[in-house]
């Protein structure tokens, strides 16, 4: 079987890899263009870039697909590499490009999908994030019969997993890439012994896992700490939750929901108590322990090496999230 494939990160890496080392012939990879990275902001190649060309794998770069778009001829090469590669099924990964649908009708069993959700529940571009900023239980993969809609394609194949009460969007991004590329290559493999079975979305309980913008990262200390403690786990390791506290903005790393007596002057954000332990925050609701943090410029810190450099004390009090 001939397969394109379409990724750009490490989550999509890994299921290239499986792909590879399955046997597949992939002729042919597309992924977004290079990017400035690092303090240099010299430009990187993705992570599947870097996988295809130490393979001999062919690469394509197109900024759009849309041969009626901003970049024409960059979608006209691609269509011109997508027809040449003959394959018979084209699988997408995180790609970050929507597919038009003359891409999606080129290969010949369509674009298969890996969505790193239970869908019709968290549709979108971060479904990870979203799962664990909500408290959900489990997540898993699906494998989708891409079409026109926003991840609304027939469902293929699915695999649950549970999500750990200390899973971030890191650790379940790990567990989820090796699901993914387990499932495609089970899924192919389905393919070439005879087809799916495809199974239509529920209309019901369908959510939209929406793009993480940097502007979420402020801790709203309004809200209940287990909410909060949820929250830096879902932007652990992107964009990371901040507060501001006296002219400097700490991001918090990792904390948990403690029981604490607060004091009179409960005012969510207030420091209550700090020990090598921890910063016991008030929050809307509870208190919240925190136990990793990180100054502007600094590491991540355990919070007894933390406050070796920065002096917090009962009292202080952690800005509120600007409007």
């Amino acid at each position: 079987m001939r397969v394109i494939f379409a990724g750009t990160p490490d989550f999509a890496r890994v299921a290239l890899e499986r792909l590879h080392a399955a046997g597949f012939t992939i002729p042919l990879v597309l992924t977004q263009p290079d990017r400035p990275a690092g303090r240099g902001l010299k430009l990187q190649a993705s992570p599947v870039k870097q996988f295809a060309l130490a393979h001999g794998i062919d690469v394509a770069q197109p900024r759009s697909l849309r041969l009626d778009g901003k970049y024409p001829e960059d979608a006209a090469a691609a269509k011109a590499a997508i027809d040449a590669a003959n394959a018979d099924v084209m699988v997408v990964a995180a790609y970050g490009l929507i597919l038009p649908q003359w891409v999606l009708d080129a290969p010949r069993l369509g674009c298969l999908n890996i969505h790193a959700s239970l869908l019709p529940r968290w549709r979108g571009a971060a479904p990870i994030h979203r799962a664990i900023e909500a408290g959900d239980s489990e997540t898993g993969i699906t494998i989708m019969q891409m079409d026109a809609g926003l991840d609304t394609g027939d469902m293929l194949v699915t695999e649950r997993i549970a999500i750990a009460p200390l899973d971030t969007t890191g650790s379940l991004h790990d567990k989820l890439a090796v699901l993914g590329g387990r499932l495609i290559v089970e899924a192919l493999e389905i393919a070439a012994c005879g087809g799916f079975r495809p199974v239509k979305q529920p209309e019901e309980g369908v959510t939209y896992a929406h793009k993480i913008e940097k502007a979420e990262a402020a801790v709203d200390w309004s809200q209940p700490a287990e909410a909060i403690a949820r929250r830096i786990r879902a932007f652990d390791p992107f964009p990371g939750a901040s507060s501001a506290l006296q002219g400097e903005t700490i991001k918090l790393w990792a904390g948990e929901p403690v029981e604490a007596a607060p004091s009179g002057e409960a005012l969510p954000g207030r420091i209550e108590f700090v020990s090598p332990e921890g910063v016991d925050v008030c929050c809307g609701q509870g208190t919240l322990r925190l136990t990793q943090l990180q100054r502007a410029g600094g590491k991540r810190l355990p919070v007894a090496d933390f406050l070796r450099g920065f002096d917090l004390k009962p009292g202080m009090t952690f800005e509120p999230r600007p409007a």
